[in-house]
C-alpha cells in the first residue's frame, strides 16, 4: 500500500490562521477541550489537570492587532493585484517588471511593485535599482522610485552585499512581508503589484491573510506552453480558490519567439495540451493574451531599462499592452483610460 501524505491541519484551518504555529501539545487533547487555539484555552473547567494547560494558557489569540494598521496604510492604494504562478522559471518576475512599465506608460496612473520573493528577490535589478537603499522618516519607509510614477520595495535593497544570501524560516519571512506592508509609505497609489515566489506557501498565505480586510483585487497567473509548468499553475488556481483570491486570469509567457531583426514569431516552447488558452477554458478563468519571446527583454532587464520605451513596436510590447487592458476591465475600469491606445 502506497504512503499517505499525512494532513494534520486542515486546509481550511491554515488559510484561515496561517501566520499562527499551533501549539505542540505534550498529550492527546482531551474529551470536552475547548482547543488549544480558543480563547478559553488552558483556563476553561476541563483544563485543570490537563498536561497541555500551560501550553494552551500562553500560546497567542485572537486577531493580528497590526491588521487594522496595515489596512490604514493602504487606504491609499485603488487596486491590488497578486501576480502569482505554481512554477518557477515560467518569466513572473520580468513579467511582473514587464507589466508595471507597461502600467505606468501612462504618466496619470501611479504604481507600485512590492516584491515578496524573499529568497529570491530579482525586482530591483530588472528595474535598474539594485544599487538603491530603503529611506527611512518619521512617516516609515519609502520606496524606491524608479520613475515619478513607479516605485518598488524588496529585501535586496536592506542586503549588505548584492549576493548575500537570505537564508530564513517561514516566521520571518512573514515579519518582513508585514513590514512591507505596515511601514512602507505607499501613499496613493493607482496599482500595487505584488510579485511572489512559486508556489503555495508560507508568502502567498501570509499575503493573503495580511490583505484580506484591505481587499485584494484578484490574481494574474503566470505560466508557459508546456505541460511541465500547467501541472503547477493548476495547483496555484486550487490555491486561489481555497483562499478565496479571484483569478483575474492567466497569461501565457514565452508563447513563441519573435526574431529581432525580422519580428517574425516561431514556437520555441510548443504546447503538448493545448497550452495556456486551454488551461483557462478548462479552468473557467478569464485568458488574457499570450507574450512572445522577445531577447531584447532579458537585455532591458539585465540592464535594468524599459522594455516600453526601447521597444514600443515589439509584437511582446504590443501583447503585454492587451494584457494590461484585459486586467483593467477584469477588475471593473475603463481599459482605454487605464492605457489608451498608442
Amino acid at each position: 500500500m502506497a504512503p499517505s501524505l499525512e494532513e494534520p491541519e486542515t486546509v481550511q484551518d491554515v488559510l484561515s490562521n496561517p501566520l499562527k504555529a499551533r501549539p505542540q501539545l505534550v498529550a492527546p487533547e482531551p474529551e470536552h477541550c475547548p482547543g488549544p487555539e480558543s480563547e478559553r484555552a488552558g483556563t476553561a473547567d476541563s483544563c485543570a489537570g490537563c498536561p497541555n494547560q500551560a501550553i494552551c494558557a500562553s500560546a497567542p489569540k485572537g486577531p493580528d492587532p497590526d491588521i487594522p494598521l496595515i489596512s490604514e496604510r493602504l487606504s491609499g492604494v485603488k487596486h491590488k493585484i497578486l501576480i502569482l504562478s505554481g512554477k518557477g522559471g515560467v518569466g513572473k518576475s520580468t513579467f511582473t517588471s514587464l507589466l508595471a512599465h507597461a502600467f505606468a506608460t501612462n504618466v496619470d496612473k501611479t504604481i507600485g511593485i512590492m516584491d515578496t520573493d524573499i529568497c529570491g528577490p530579482s525586482i530591483p535589478k530588472m528595474m535598474g535599482v539594485e544599487s538603491e537603499t530603503i529611506h527611512i522618516s518619521s512617516t516609515g519607509w519609502s520606496p524606491v522610485w524608479v520613475a515619478d510614477n513607479l516605485g518598488v520595495m524588496s529585501i535586496q535593497f536592506m542586503l549588505p552585499n548584492r549576493d548575500d544570501a537570505i537564508i530564513w524560516r517561514g516566521p520571518k519571512k512573514n515579519g518582513l512581508i508585514k513590514q512591507f506592508l505596515k511601514d512602507v509609505e505607499w501613499g496613493n497609489m493607482d496599482f500595487l503589484l505584488v510579485d511572489t515566489p512559486p508556489g503555495t506557501s508560507d508568502e502567498h498565505l501570509s499575503v493573503n491573510s495580511f490583505l484580506k480586510e484591505s481587499g485584494i483585487d484578484g490574481a494574474v497567473m503566470v505560466t508557459t506552453p508546456q505541460e511541465v509548468a500547467l501541472l503547477d499553475v493548476r495547483k496555484e488556481i486550487d490555491f486561489c480558490k481555497k483562499a478565496g483570491i479571484r483569478v483575474l486570469g492567466l497569461v501565457e509567457n514565452m508563447s513563441g519567439f519573435v526574431c529581432p531583426k525580422c519580428t517574425h514569431e516561431s514556437q520555441i516552447f510548443k504546447a503538448t495540451t493545448g497550452g495556456g488558452a486551454a488551461l483557462a477554458k478548462e479552468m473557467n478563468i478569464p485568458f488574457l493574451g499570450e507574450v512572445p519571446l522577445d531577447p531584447r527583454i532579458g537585455m532591458a532587464c539585465d540592464y535594468g531599462e524599459s522594455f516600453f520605451d526601447n521597444f514600443p513596436d515589439s509584437p511582446a510590447c504590443k501583447a503585454l499592452k492587451r494584457v494590461v487592458r484585459g486586467v483593467a476591465s477584469e477588475i471593473g475600469l475603463d481599459a482605454q483610460e487605464v492605457l489608451p491606445d498608442d
